[in-house]
């Protein structure tokens, strides 16, 4: 684990990080020292009363208060060593993560690792922290101590050191086992505590469904079957754990005992080896107290070990290659070149599209769900690389444009609006900080944000919540289309924002990107009736294929899919034949 430690943190941490390591180990070794210099004290101070007098009390309490000083003193600069670097650890694995997220595919952050990643980046970078300044002293304690100990024991007396020297790896090698076992104690708990909670939960929440259905039964027995589920789960926790724990302790409680019995039998069989085996028994006692915690810690190390492995991936990810020789568009035109693409190469989304977007047009792809319409939309930006063919911008494959400059040519708004912690007008000012207030105000006003900040508590300063949901859908997708007003950029890509909303909202979203789309290259995910007739050209794709491309009139003229679509879309909508036809 120290290794993956060492490989994840930011290379100028990696010396303090080996510094700590190595305090932590005088440490527990400077601890072994002066209890191992208990023995000799102790049997000096039994001894002093018969042949030896008190000359050799005064030398070895001498010695041991010597080396308790310079104990303190280690161990003080451990633990200040401890701290810092769990404190370093924490910021250096929260900086390394943010810049590597950043050099990652746009097409990586899916929903099923956005959570997951949230939950990393607090709790898990908190765990792992703690393994610094926490977990590792403590478990450098438990091993390094005791073998010390047995190793100075072995000094003054052999077969109490040898049985001690034999218990240290055989304790270290049952705690590891330990540990494992817990581990999978752990999983078995915790998926047996997601099933429960997700059936309870989605219990409660159907329950009109349920009561309507008169199926209210039928969902009570998966919820007792979770709950069955459960009470096994716990039953064989306890068959993993109770072993582990028994058998740790069983090692150690064994070693005591064989101390205990081979003292006394030396105390029996010579008087003057009576006060050896009263200081090794003494000395066995400390010997013993801190290895019994190391199946406890080592399960603990364990747990941590997940949130550094989690991590690790995270960090192995390779990111979005760089041209190493950058070239720039001479135009805004958008060309598909018999692009492939699968987010799983067994399992390809897209086959051989190729289509050409000419500057100042507005290009809308339709087609039925699943169809590919926006995995191939988000090719442009290098949401994702193709897996072959290539998508250029101006004649340039955007793999050899640089990562700022292709982004700064691309707007992009889609559906699902992610506003920030923040106010209306920093979450416009996002797409340029440096812009002036005035055009900030512009944008919002051709978004007709305004009309938000005017009934606003709080005018432009007002704050739109975690994640915007202190406004609406149609509020936070005026936000984010005069965010891309303000970008000001010759390419846009839309998921078409007024598929989902009211009348009013989408009446006056469809002003806003008017005034987003005029005299731009838009590629537009088409979804409303109004937008497909008037695109100046029509790529319809299924099953990853572009089946037909032409204008309106002409895909209808051919009658094949589109026409069928089309007209599909229309006894929806409830149109006339005279709004078609108009």
């Amino acid at each position: 684990m120290i290794r993956t430690l060492l490989r994840v943190v930011e290379p100028a941490l990696r010396p303090a990080l080996v510094r700590m390591l190595v305090w932590q180990c005088a440490d527990a070794i400077g601890l072994g020292i002066v209890l191992g210099l208990g023995f000799p004290l102790t049997r000096a101070l039994l001894r002093a009363g018969h042949h030896e007098g008190h000359h050799g009390v005064w030398v070895w309490l001498t010695v041991v208060l010597a080396a308790t000083a310079c104990y303190a003193v280690v161990h003080h600069l451990s633990l200040r060593a401890a701290l810092r670097s769990g404190a370093d650890l924490s910021r250096g694995l929260h900086r390394r993560i943010g810049d590597h997220l950043t050099t990652l595919p746009l097409g990586w952050f899916t929903t099923a690792r956005v959570g997951p990643l949230s939950a990393l980046l607090s709790q898990g970078v908190s765990q792992i922290m703690g393994i610094a300044a926490h977990l590792v002293r403590p478990v450098v304690t438990a091993v390094l101590t005791p073998a010390t100990i047995a190793i100075m024991l072995t000094c003054y007396d052999w077969r109490l050191g040898l049985l001690t020297l034999v218990t240290v790896p055989l304790a270290v090698a049952c705690a590891a086992g330990a540990a494992r076992l817990l581990a999978r104690a752990d999983e078995v708990r915790e998926q047996a505590q997601s099933e429960v909670s997700g059936r309870i939960i989605e219990y409660a929440q159907l329950q009109p469904v349920l009561r309507a259905s008169g199926a209210v039964s039928f969902r009570n027995r998966l919820v007792d079957a979770a709950i069955t589920g459960h009470r096994d789960a716990a039953a064989r926790v306890l068959q993993l754990t109770v072993p582990a724990q028994i058998g740790t302790g069983l090692v150690i409680q064994a070693a005591f005992v064989g101390l205990l019995a081979l003292a006394t039998a030396q105390a029996l069989g010579r008087h003057d080896q009576a006060a050896t085996a009263i200081a090794g028994l003494a000395l066995a006692v400390r010997f013993v107290e801190p290895i019994s915690s190391l199946a406890r810690l080592a399960y603990a190390m364990q747990r941590s070990r997940g949130s550094l492995d989690r991590i690790a991936a995270i960090l192995d990810t390779p990111p979005l290659p760089e041209p190493s020789c950058p070239q720039t568009p001479t135009g805004d035109g958008i060309a598909f070149d018999d692009v492939r693409f699968g987010y799983d190469p067994d399992h390809p989304v897209l086959h051989g599209i190729s289509a050409e977007l000419r500057p100042g047009t507005l290009t809308a792809l339709v087609g039925p769900s699943g169809a590919g319409k926006t995995t191939l939309a988000r090719l442009v930006p290098r949401f994702d690389d193709v897996t072959d063919g290539a998508v250029r911008i101006g004649g340039v494959d955007v793999r050899d444009i640089a990562g700022p400059d292709l982004i700064g040519r691309i707007s992009i708004v889609f559906q699902d609006v992610y506003l920030f912690a923040g106010s209306i007008e920093d979450n416009i000012r996002l797409a340029r900080p440096d812009a002036a207030p005035e055009q900030v105000r512009a944008a919002a006003r051709a978004a007709r944000v305004d009309e938000i900040v005017d009934r606003a508590p709080h005018g432009w300063e007002t704050g739109v919540g975690e994640a915007g949901l202190a406004l609406s859908g149609g509020e936070r997708q005026r936000i984010s289309i005069a965010r891309a007003i303000l970008k000001d950029t010759p390419i846009v890509i839309l998921d078409e924002p007024t598929a989902a909303l009211d009348g009013d909202n989408a009446a006056a979203i469809t002003g806003a990107v008017a005034a987003l789309t005029r005299d731009r290259t838009v590629l537009v995910i088409a979804h409303q009736l109004e937008t497909i007739r008037g695109a100046d050209q029509i790529l319809f794709l299924d099953a990853g294929r572009i089946i037909e491309a032409g204008t309106h009139d002409q895909l209808l003229a051919a009658d094949g899919r589109y026409a069928h679509f089309w007209s599909q879309r229309v006894e929806a909508a409830g149109w006339t034949i005279a709004n078609t036809e108009r």
